[in-house]
């Protein structure tokens, strides 16, 4: 019995400490590399306020780090659990072959978008938000370090969704961890507070169905648009979405969320208001 707590407690600290190793090395390589090495140069690329210290970025450090252990401790009671064997985790790639590899990647994003999306917009609901998603909303001006910054509630709702989808699809583990890679590396670029989809038509009907920074620099200040992770589909088609356009000088992106500031002075209350 000791012997399987100590193994759990090792487990779960070494799963901590990678979660949130990760969550510094890309949330804060990334807000050095733009808020304070490129930032003179990429002012043109700015579409929000600029944002303070003391009252947004200190607390999302302290919600991911919180987050960060909610994400260890349901990972490991899953290794350590009977839970694990229901999983369809595999770790043979000739089990199921390339191809379906390569397929079971994009559609665990689509389904992780898809609960992502639902469980979203319900936390915004007035009956919810205080409890599950207002610590997140703290930041107006979101960074890269308000990637992970969620309430302990819904952390845990986070973290459950993503062993939800192991039960029903057989997902490698290597598969796995890309879209975990993946997951981090697009919240942080979401919360980047930065333009960088070139003015290309390429590039532009990209920005119109995958989420972006745009995207969510108009979520953190109009709470009822914008609520999928990767996609704009259930944005779409459930009439959330605003049509954003992207210049070369981003003046529009810059109205668009100028406009959002005016018409949000107080979201929070905003959002507790509706029935």
């Amino acid at each position: 019995m000791d012997l399987l707590h100590h193994s759990f407690l090792v487990t779960g600290l070494t799963l901590f400490g990678i979660i949130l190793s990760r969550y510094f090395l890309v949330a804060g390589g990334l807000y050095w590399l733009f808020y304070h090495r490129l930032a003179k140069q990429l002012t043109r690329l700015r579409i929000q306020r600029w944002p303070s210290w003391q009252q947004s970025i200190q607390s999302d450090i302290q919600l991911s780090m919180l987050s960060a252990f909610i994400f260890a401790i349901v990972a490991t009671l899953m290794v350590a659990s009977p839970v694990f064997e229901w999983t369809l985790l595999y770790s043979d790639v000739s089990q199921y072959g390339i191809p379906y590899l390569i397929f079971s990647f994009f559609l665990m994003l689509i389904l992780q978008d898809t609960g992502f999306y639902f469980c979203h917009r319900l936390f915004h609901h007035p009956r919810f938000f205080r409890r599950f998603h207002q610590g997140h909303h703290r930041s107006q001006s979101p960074t890269p370090w308000t990637s992970f910054a969620f309430d302990l509630p819904e952390a845990i709702v986070q973290a459950l969704l993503i062993v939800a989808i192991l039960l029903i699809l057989p997902v490698h583990v290597g598969t796995l961890l890309a879209v975990l890679v993946t997951m981090t590396i697009w919240s942080v670029f979401n919360h980047l507070g930065f333009a960088l989809f070139p003015d290309s038509k390429v590039c532009h009907w990209l920005g119109q169905w995958l989420i972006g920074p745009q995207h969510h620099v108009v979520h953190h200040q109009r709470y009822r648009l914008h609520y999928g992770l990767y996609f704009t589909l259930w944005d779409r088609l459930l009439g959330t979405q605003e049509k954003l356009n992207f210049s070369s000088n981003h003046q529009i992106v810059q109205d668009s969320v100028s406009d959002a500031l005016e018409l949000s002075t107080e979201p929070v209350q905003e959002v507790l208001s509706v029935h």
